[in-house]
């Protein structure tokens, strides 16, 4: 008798309950919540601001120098055409502020 149950269990597909769909669907909804949660991050963190910088590193005579400015004097160090020895560097930095870059001379 008893393997007669069995068999018949195992050969009906299984059947959800009430408990087991509330279970998935609290999970789904965790799932989706912390989805929209971390998209609305992404798209609200961050500094606008930044976006008008030039941040370069280079090597120097006593070990790493940094490039650093934003909006008006960023500006002017991309027109300078004053450093010749980080131009590859400093004319991709430009590029991505939007900047107009002058190689020295």
């Amino acid at each position: 008798m008893i393997m007669m149950d069995r068999s018949r269990r195992l050969a009906q597909p299984l059947h959800w309950g009430r408990r087991e769909k509330v279970a998935v669907g609290a999970l789904l909804a965790c799932v989706v919540l912390a989805v929209a949660a971390l998209a609305t991050y992404a798209l609200t963190s961050g500094s606008r601001g930044r976006a008008r910088c030039v941040d370069v590193t280079f090597a120097s005579t006593v070990g790493g120098a940094t490039v650093h400015a934003c909006g008006a004097k960023a500006r002017s160090v991309c027109s300078s055409g004053a450093f010749a020895g980080i131009e590859r560097e400093l004319r991709s930095a430009c590029r991505r502020a939007g900047f107009p870059f002058r190689a020295g001379g």
